[in-house]
């Protein structure tokens, strides 16, 4: 049987055939066909610049140029077929290319390793998911700020220690998840910066020998800049590192959120009503109905920190340059693109079509939670804080001894504690004077939450631009 090994890119030097399981062990293809249109765009820069190098014809690079535009349509039309020799995606586009085109086809490599071809393929995909993922995140912060504005007068109980803490809007709980996306948002444009750099014209370790003008590529495949050093640019993979943790990132502060709404839907809080579209029912019990969105995406914050700490673990202990190892980063990269956009989008969808029980939100406040507007009662009559939450800590002591509710405390009852306290004390019961009297900037006062509203609407014009 006539060995197959001189078909390969690689398989000049080797006599015999690979052992198939060794065979499929090694092969990307099966994942990495995803970046066909990323390796056909790279491959249509690098034949100009070898044709600017003269070290293809014209007339060949034409040729090359119209067989990979019909690859491209071949695999945009879900006709390409992969063969059993495909390695990776370069193998079948070059391949494929020679069966259109004949010898000319293997010019296309000259001076290009797949070391240098694979990372600018992955900074070419890359740069468009983060993309697509920066207009999910952004419709996600929309949804929400305008939530906020269109329920800016809801009140209801925030939280610390999963205990009842002060009253608070429920639009500055929405808001605070939109500030930390919007965070999100930005961190992702700042890894666009550093994955917009062209590996191309780097080759296996040491750069090209060849007259190739690093400078063309960069403006064919529109980077901003060109890696510095080809040992660097065909060994590292920062960029897929900082995006798993982006994206680890960006799900810890969703499956956090995710969390709340999950606790909030419950019969217990009775806060909120998800919509049937985002819930599920039980085989067994009937009544149910289960919040498997918001545990989904819960869930999905795991998943996605194991590919990041998966592939940390990989990169950790290899040496210099390019090693098969590198392969790991592909899956990863693209299970955690995957994961974050179906995330993305099922939070959009959740967040904009649940209904909010506004009379049991309200209802759930309890004059407890207005102890500390007590303590700055007595702040504003001159007594020092420390002093004041120690009083008020005592009046809270007073009511529970008397088996009543902190508001139901006489004026007597009050002035035994401290003379300080007044008939004008009874101002303090008052959830909605409560929220008002948070105005400074960052605070749930009506004014306040309307300025992050307004801040965060002309955050996301900026970023629309």
């Amino acid at each position: 049987m006539a060995s197959t090994e001189g078909n390969k890119l690689w398989g000049g030097r080797f006599v015999g055939d690979t052992d198939p399981i060794m065979e499929k062990f090694n092969a990307s293809i099966a994942y990495d066909q995803r970046m066909w249109d990323a390796d056909i765009r790279g491959s249509k820069a690098y034949v100009k610049g070898l044709e600017k190098a003269k070290l293809v014809t014209t007339d060949e690079m034409n040729q090359i140029l119209q067989g990979l535009d019909q690859i491209s349509e071949e695999w945009s039309k879900g006709v390409f077929v992969i063969k059993p020799g495909d390695e990776d995606i370069h193998t079948a586009n070059e391949r494929r290319l020679k069966e259109l085109i004949g010898a000319p086809a293997g010019k296309l490599h000259t001076g290009r390793s797949r070391n240098d071809q694979v990372v600018t393929d992955m900074m070419l995909w890359l740069r468009d998911a983060i993309s697509t993922l920066t207009e999910n995140a952004l419709q996600l912060v929309s949804t929400m700020v305008e939530r906020a504005a269109a329920e800016i007068d809801v009140l209801f109980p925030g939280y610390t220690h999963m205990q009842r803490a002060q009253p608070i809007r429920w639009s500055h709980w929405i808001l605070s998840h939109a500030v930390a996306l919007s965070r999100d948002v930005e961190r992702l444009q700042e890894i666009k910066k550093r994955v917009n750099v062209l590996p191309l014209g780097s080759g296996a370790i040491a750069g090209t020998p060849l007259d190739i003008d690093r400078e063309l590529l960069r403006q064919e495949l529109a980077f901003d800049g060109i890696s510095l050093n080809s040992m660097d640019a065909t060994g590292q993979r920062d960029s897929v590192v900082e995006f798993l943790f982006w994206a680890s990132l960006c799900l810890t502060h969703l499956s956090k959120m995710a969390e709340d709404l999950m606790l909030y839907s419950t019969k217990e809080f009775s806060f909120i009503t998800l919509s049937d579209a985002y819930s599920t029912g039980s085989s067994l019990m009937p009544q149910k109905k289960n919040a498997d969105s918001l545990e989904l995406i819960r869930s999905k914050a795991g998943r996605v920190f194991g590919r990041c700490a998966g592939f940390m673990m990989t990169l950790k202990g290899l040496p210099s340059t390019y090693n098969k190892d590198l392969q790991e980063d592909k899956e990863a990269m693209f299970d955690c693109y995957d994961t974050v956009h179906a995330v993305l989008q099922v939070t959009n969808g959740v967040m904009s079509t649940l209904q909010i029980n506004q009379s049991v939100m309200e209802a759930a406040l309890s004059p407890d939670m207005l102890a500390t507007d007590l303590a700055y009662y007595l702040v504003r009559k001159g007594m020092p804080f420390r002093e004041a939450h120690g009083v008020s800590g005592k009046a809270v002591f007073t009511a529970e001894s008397k088996n009543v509710t902190l508001n139901q405390l006489t004026v007597e009852d009050l002035s035994a504690v401290s003379p300080l306290f007044e008939s004008d004390v009874s101002s303090v019961w008052d959830y909605r004077s409560s929220v008002e009297q948070y105005s400074a900037p960052g605070g749930t006062a009506k004014s306040s939450v309307a300025a992050q509203v307004e801040y965060l609407r002309t955050w996301l014009k900026k970023q629309a631009q």
